[in-house]
C-alpha cells in the first residue's frame, strides 16, 4: 500500500495554504486562488516557483522563502493535523492486515517528521519524502522507490492520491491508483478509480481494485 499525506492521510492543504498566504503578505502581495491551486501535490520547488511568478516577483530569492515557509508549517504541523475522513482507520486495517505500507509524499522530510506524529511512524515500512527523490512527483520516481524499498512489484501496489500531480505520478509508476479528492476536483481518467472519500475502503476492497485491474485489457 503506497499512500499519499498532503490531502490524501491528513488535512495538512489547509495548513499549507495559511502559511502561503502568510508569505505572500510577507512579501508584500497576495496569492491568487490558481495559483494556490496549482501548488497541490507539488514539490517545495515548484511552488516556490508559482509563487514568484504569481507575485510577479519572478527574481525573488527562493531560499530564504522556502526556510520561512517550512519553519511556518513545522509549527503548525506540530500543532496537530486533522485527519481525513476515513484514513485512519483504512491504515489501522491495513497494518492489522500485515501489508507492507509506505508513505509517499512530495513533503520534506523535516515536516514530514512533524506530521508523523499524528500519522504514527509504526503504521509505515518505508517513508519516501520530497526532498529524498531526484525527480519529484508528477515523476513515476517516488512511487517506484517506496516499491521497490518494500520489495513489492509496483503493480500489485495500490497507490493512493488526492491531487493531479498525485494522480499522474502513481498512474506512470505503474501502481493501481484510488484517487480521493480533496481541495481540488478529479476527473475520470483511464486507469484511475475515483471515490469521494475513503470512508469504508478497506483491505478486501484495495485486494478488488488489483484483480479489477489485472482483468482490464493490457493491466489498463
Amino acid at each position: 500500500m503506497l499512500f499519499d499525506m498532503d490531502g490524501t492521510l491528513v488535512d495538512s492543504e489547509k495548513v499549507w495554504e495559511i502559511a502561503l498566504h502568510e508569505l505572500a503578505a510577507r512579501a508584500g502581495g497576495t496569492l491568487s486562488p490558481e495559483a494556490r491551486a496549482a501548488m497541490v501535490g507539488g514539490s517545495m520547488a515548484t511552488s516556490m516557483r508559482i509563487f514568484r511568478d504569481d507575485l510577479g516577483q519572478p527574481d525573488r530569492p527562493e531560499a530564504p522563502d522556502a526556510k520561512w515557509l517550512t519553519s511556518r508549517v513545522f509549527e503548525l504541523f506540530r500543532e496537530g493535523l486533522v485527519w481525513r475522513p476515513g484514513a485512519a482507520e483504512l491504515l489501522r486495517a491495513v497494518k492489522g492486515a500485515g501489508l507492507p505500507t509506505a508513505l509517499v509524499t512530495s513533503t520534506g522530510r523535516l515536516l514530514v517528521e512533524a506530521a508523523l506524529d499524528t500519522l504514527g511512524r509504526e503504521n509505515f515500512d518505508v517513508v519516501v519524502c520530497g526532498d529524498e527523490v531526484s525527480v519529484p512527483k508528477p515523476d513515476p520516481e517516488p512511487y517506484r522507490t517506496a516499491a521497490t524499498l518494500l520489495g513489492v512489484p509496483i503493480e500489485e501496489c495500490v497507490a493512493i492520491e488526492d491531487s493531479p500531480t498525485g494522480v499522474a505520478s502513481a498512474l506512470a509508476s505503474g501502481a493501481v491508483v484510488l484517487a480521493v479528492p480533496a481541495e481540488l476536483e478529479l476527473p475520470p481518467t483511464d486507469g484511475v478509480h475515483l471515490r469521494r472519500s475513503l470512508v469504508g475502503v478497506d483491505p478486501a476492497y484495495l485486494a478488488n481494485l488489483l484483480v479489477t485491474q489485472r482483468l482490464l485489457p493490457e493491466g489498463r
